[in-house]
């Protein structure tokens, strides 16, 4: 998988470029098919960030982003 940095990351953000992505545990998913991610947020979350730390306060386990298309790492 292709390796891409915080900075890179960051521009996925469904605002600066069409890609609406989100890291979790060091994996980039492609979030932008779920309608919960339109324009880029989800509830008080915002694509193009990495949100391990913030799961554990969601009504969801990781098991949510086995929906997702993994794209890469997180550098």
């Amino acid at each position: 998988m292709k390796v891409y940095t915080k900075q890179q990351l960051a521009l996925r953000n469904g605002q600066d470029r069409p890609e609406i992505w989100v890291a979790y545990r060091g994996v980039i998913y492609d979030v932008g098919s779920s309608r919960l991610w339109k324009n880029g947020t989800h509830y008080e979350h915002w694509a193009g960030q990495d949100l391990t730390d913030e799961l554990v306060d969601a009504p969801h386990t990781e098991k949510v982003f086995e929906k997702f298309q993994a794209i890469g790492q997180l550098a």
